[in-house]
């Protein structure tokens, strides 16, 4: 069992840029592979980035290469995110997920956090 506590969401200004963090409980955390995704209001669930356990591997949706960067430091069983250049598009509620398997873009991960809003004001 893996349960997940996302932070660091908040209000920005486009072209700012916030920093999120998923942290995880579980003394397992570096066999995981930990997905960001994101949902805006009326809008689907849309997979981010992902990056695998030990971190050598990473995956991000077109919308937002180049501009994010999920990293992670198992000894602190926490995954961030890096975001930058933000637009008012990137509004959206941001979610953890994790799952042994490395496979993105994958939407059916085991465990899931709650999620942490992020909203880019124009």
């Amino acid at each position: 069992q893996v349960q997940l506590v996302e932070s660091g969401g908040g209000l920005v200004q486009a072209g700012g840029s916030l920093r999120l963090s998923c942290a995880a409980s579980g003394r397992t955390f570096s066999s995981y592979a930990v997905g960001w995704f994101r949902q805006g209001r009326e809008k689907e669930r849309e997979y981010v980035a992902a990056i695998s356990g030990g971190g050598g591997s990473a995956y991000y949706g077109d919308a937002v290469a180049g501009r994010f960067t999920i990293s992670r430091d198992n000894a602190k069983n926490t995954v961030y995110l890096q975001m930058n250049s933000l637009k008012p598009e990137d509004t959206a509620v941001y979610y953890c997920a994790a799952d042994p398997s490395w496979a993105p873009p994958y939407y059916g991960m085991a465990y899931w956090g709650k999620g942490t809003l992020v909203t880019v004001s124009s």
